[in-house]
């Protein structure tokens, strides 16, 4: 008879399930942390406002934003940014990783230049694409483009290589042809890593939202926080730090749900 195993011998097993309730205790006991320390610094003085504002400072500065509607627009403005950014950048960089992971030959045209682009600075390119697409929205996507772009290229073509080649060699074994090998065989199985991909480099076009929101642009949450930086408005900072972060926590979760659906066979 199996030994039913307890809760702290769970948690001390490496890569050990633990139940649903934990993971949320746990989750919400780090938080309450965070907050604790967040407060015993700013109400207790340790701190100063003006370098790190009180809770209730950016609760007072949330609802102050939201009663006129200030909040929501600058929110849909970021929204509209990062994901028509981000999907344009998908859209081309899935079935390009792909092909870069799967025929040698793409590889050797591509990989040497792409690695070379990822790793220049995004921020200074960004009076480049002021100067050649102007100070509009195009602009800011485009930076979103340009952060995430060649790293999710690289990325799923790491994970298209990732494949075995037990998996190609069997379905051929099967009457295959290439195209069915690559459509059919690859392609399903390299999903899920590709959905892992799409999900961390959704994190990198929330980080680069504030630097293609920092110049020139007249509308999003980085714009708010630069504005609340020239009138030392430390609170309405620290909420659009919040804002982003929340935003992209929520994303995540919608990620999760959506690989859970569309990739079961993952887990």
């Amino acid at each position: 008879m199996a030994r039913k195993r307890s809760v702290i011998d769970l948690c001390l097993t490496p890569k050990a399930e633990v139940p649903g309730p934990v993971r949320y205790v746990v989750s919400t006991l780090v938080w309450l942390l965070v907050i604790a320390v967040w407060s015993g610094l700013t109400y207790g003085g340790v701190m100063a406002d003006i370098f790190l504002p009180s809770p209730s400072a950016v609760l007072g500065a949330f609802f102050r934003l939201t009663e006129d509607g200030t909040l929501s627009q600058h929110i849909w403005a970021s929204l509209q940014v990062v994901i028509t950014g981000f999907v344009i950048s998908s859209i081309l960089a899935v079935p390009l990783g792909l092909l870069m992971g799967t025929f040698r030959v793409v590889q050797a045209g591509l990989e040497p230049l792409v690695n070379f682009i990822r790793y220049l600075p995004v921020t200074s390119f960004v009076p480049l694409f002021i100067l050649w697409i102007g100070i509009g929205i195009e602009q800011r996507i485009t930076v979103i483009f340009f952060g995430t772009f060649f790293q999710q290229l690289i990325m799923v073509a790491d994970v298209s290589r990732g494949v075995s080649k037990d998996l190609l060699n069997a379905s051929y074994t099967l009457g295959a042809t290439r195209r069915d090998a690559v459509l059919h065989v690859l392609t399903p199985a390299a999903l899920p890593g590709i959905m892992d991909t799409l999900r961390i480099t959704m994190g990198w076009a929330w980080t680069y939202l504030v630097v293609a929101e920092l110049v020139a642009a007249s509308s999003g949450l980085g714009y708010i926080s630069m504005k609340a930086m020239r009138g030392f408005q430390v609170d309405v900072i620290f909420l659009a730090i919040a804002v982003i972060g929340l935003l992209g926590l929520i994303t995540d979760l919608i990620f999760r749900l959506v690989s859970k659906r569309l990739v079961p066979w993952a887990s």
